[in-house]
């Protein structure tokens, strides 16, 4: 209780007090003490709001973290960014289908994806598969479109259409201890089984280390419905295992002088089947993909003053290796290795020249080479120079950030002939505004230019490449409002809402066409498309009683995304293949006590598969309901966690990509310890 005249300050979730947005009112009433001539006022209740960064972002943000991160039936990034609004995930199935995303129908390749704030390069074909980060080592999940509004972020931040960021676990070391040790166990269908490990250790008072390590066996086998129009039928998915292993660890570290850095290193190996399209009542399939990548990465951040500094730098390794027995060349099977190399380094500099006016500069270099065992392969090497001035104007109720990209590529091969060396310029302009006095109403604005680059794939790749592929650009344009507020009284406990009506023109949009397997595609411009579309997020969290906890989620995508290449074509004007005009996601979450019970819905409209939206390729919609029940206990210093999941409650076939098709009703039940 609080001391006769002291005010109560209500407190936001997190344990900050919330800022004050009325003025304190106290009560008339008041008390006198006995024998004493001094007033006791009653307490007086400060009355406000939290709000958190994506509340008050210039470009729509979207966050899973902590608790809320850890409630969803997910194994994988990939499986968590499923609930995200304005996103297709482009998943071929099981634990071990190759799984990528796409936001606002700007293509995979528009996406950057960065972890602890280094971006995770792909110059061979630009994708990330998102299978392949466990949640085990993930603290948050950040989704910005456009770019993360801040101006201090090195080059690349601002060189995609959008931005993922995976942020690793951080320590706790709050309760004195200088060792934390996790330990989880996953198993389920599909012949899952999946150990991982996590140690934190503090090494000194200002220096800590972490290691990772997880493995990841299934056979992939599940049952699908199939029909070729005459009957139907019901098979087992075969050659869809995986044994995938991951390793990573790191250092992080606190100055003296107010500075802090940190270095990682990262080690991911699979070897895994490709089950290929059901096609041609064929349901078996002898492909098979070998993956081994590593990377090491530093960082370090300082603040004088009014002078910021950080500096990254990077080096990865990825070796690809496709074996197909069904394809017989000149030399025997078919028996596809690839090799690429990445050194990156980037520095970032910000300088706040008053207390409302800072500008940053940011510079990136990027080396990027593809080997290969093929015959007058390419071999090409890549050359891209980022340079980024950005500026952030913050008036009074208004926040306004500018920034100028240069993208620079030089391009050289040792077969056949490159595309040519390129050199764009791209700007854009974010701006939040609050309206009122009350901060619980943002409304914000963005436009952007974005260019990219074909990848190294796209033109090269065998049985894929297409070096008369031209550059794609794209124009963005978001308007959106949000409203966020905490409530001490009724049920209601939080509510927030953020609406976005956006609009992207593609221009020589490059489109990847799936062909008979996961490995070979068709690469081509489509020429213009035209995305419109809007987003809406609602949460709310609900006090039904004091041990009682709800959490509700919903979001909902209502996107146009046509061909508008020329009038006379036969496509003009028509859904480009994969992206359905509408989708969306519910979550809910029920925790008392011990215990917990949540539930989540996602639901995708029909597409077409391809560029004519004709009968023959319409995709029907699809939906799954996903169920989990947790319970964690304490013993003593150490917590226990056991999760029970259903997936695919109700034991729906469907395709995400057409003829690959997705498991049914599936289980997994997980252990997790801490001590």
């Amino acid at each position: 209780q609080t001391a006769p005249g002291t005010p109560r300050v209500q407190m936001a979730r997190g344990g900050m007090p919330r800022a004050q947005t009325e003025p304190a009112r106290a009560q008339t009433d008041t008390l006198r003490a006995p024998g004493d001539s001094a007033r006791i006022l009653k307490e007086v209740i400060v009355k406000g709001h939290s709000l958190s960064d994506k509340d008050t972002s210039a470009s729509p943000a979207q966050v899973l973290k902590g608790a809320d991160l850890q409630k969803l039936n997910s194994l994988s990034v990939a499986d968590a960014v499923r609930y995200f609004s304005g996103v297709q995930l482009k998943d071929y199935g099981g634990v071990g289908g190759l799984k990528t995303i796409d936001v606002r129908s700007l293509g995979t390749n528009h996406t950057g994806v960065f972890y602890d704030g280094v971006e995770l390069g792909n110059a061979q074909n630009g994708q990330v598969d998102l299978g392949k980060f466990s949640l085990d080592n993930i603290e948050e999940i950040d989704l910005y479109d456009g770019q993360k509004a801040t101006i201090f972020q090195p080059a690349a931040g601002f060189a995609s259409g959008n931005a993922l960021y995976l942020v690793a676990r951080q320590p706790d070391f709050s309760s004195g201890r200088k060792t934390v040790l996790k330990a989880a166990f996953k198993t389920g269908s599909f012949g899952l089984v999946d150990p991982s490990i996590f140690w934190q250790q503090k090494l000194s008072a200002r220096v800590y280390a972490t290691l990772s390590a997880e493995t990841i066996n299934a056979n992939g086998k599940y049952k699908f419905n199939y029909t070729n129009g005459a009957y139907d039928t019901t098979a087992v998915r075969q050659n869809g295992d995986i044994s995938a292993q991951r390793l990573e660890g790191g250092l992080n570290g606190k100055g003296l002088d107010s500075s802090d850095w940190s270095v990682k290193g990262y080690l991911y190996h699979s070897a895994r089947g490709l089950p290929g399209a059901i096609v041609s009542n064929n349901f078996t399939s002898d492909q098979r993909l070998w993956d081994r990548d590593y990377f090491i990465q530093g960082k370090y951040h300082k603040d004088w003053s009014r002078y910021s500094l950080m500096a990254i730098g990077k080096y990865s390794n990825d070796y690809t290796r496709y074996l197909d027995p069904d394809y017989v060349t000149t030399t025997g099977f078919l028996d596809n290795r690839y090799h690429e190399q990445e050194a990156y380094a980037s520095l970032a500099q910000r300088y706040r020249v008053n207390s409302w006016w800072s500008v940053a500069l940011a510079s990136d270099y990027k080396w990027n080479t593809l080997d290969a065992n093929l015959y007058h392969f390419a071999y090409p090497t890549r050359q891209t120079i980022l340079n980024a001035l950005a500026t952030d104007v913050r008036l009074p109720g208004l926040d306004i950030q500018g920034n100028l990209l240069s993208t620079v590529v030089l391009d050289q091969v040792k077969q056949y002939a490159s595309p040519g060396n390129k050199t764009e310029w791209t700007p854009a302009v974010l701006a939040s505004w609050q309206p009122f006095d009350t901060k619980t109403i943002h409304v914000r604005a963005f436009y952007k230019d974005i260019f990219r680059m074909p990848t190294f794939n796209d033109l090269y790749y065998t049985f894929v490449g297409n070096t008369f592929l031209q550059p794609e650009f794209a124009h963005q344009t978001d308007l959106g409002i949000t409203y966020a507020d905490d409530y001490a009284h009724g049920f209601l406990s939080h509510f927030a809402i953020q609406a976005d009506a956006y609009y992207n023109l593609v221009t020589n949009k490059i489109v990847a066409v799936p062909g008979a397997n996961l490995f070979r595609w068709t690469m081509m411009n489509l020429g213009k498309v035209s995305v419109k579309g809007l987003e809406v997020n609602v949460q709310a969290l609900w006090v039904l009683a004091p041990t009682v906890h709800l959490a509700t989620g919903l979001s909902y995508t209502y996107e146009q995304a046509l061909d508008i290449t020329g009038g006379t074509d036969e496509n003009y004007n028509q859904q480009i293949p994969y992206d359905p005009v509408n989708s969306g996601s519910a979550l809910v979450g029920l925790d008392w006590k011990s215990f917990g019970l949540h539930y989540s819905f996602i639901y995708t409209g029909y597409r077409y598969d391809e560029a004519a939206n004709i009968p023959a390729n319409y995709l029907q919609p699809w939906y799954t309901h996903d169920l989990s029940l947790t319970y964690g206990m304490n013993v003593k210093m150490h917590s226990i966690k056991l999760t029970a999941e259903v997936n695919n409650i109700f034991n729906q076939y469907y395709d995400v990509i057409d003829n690959f098709p997705m498991p049914g009703r599936n289980y997994r039940c997980t252990l997790q310890l801490i001590w």
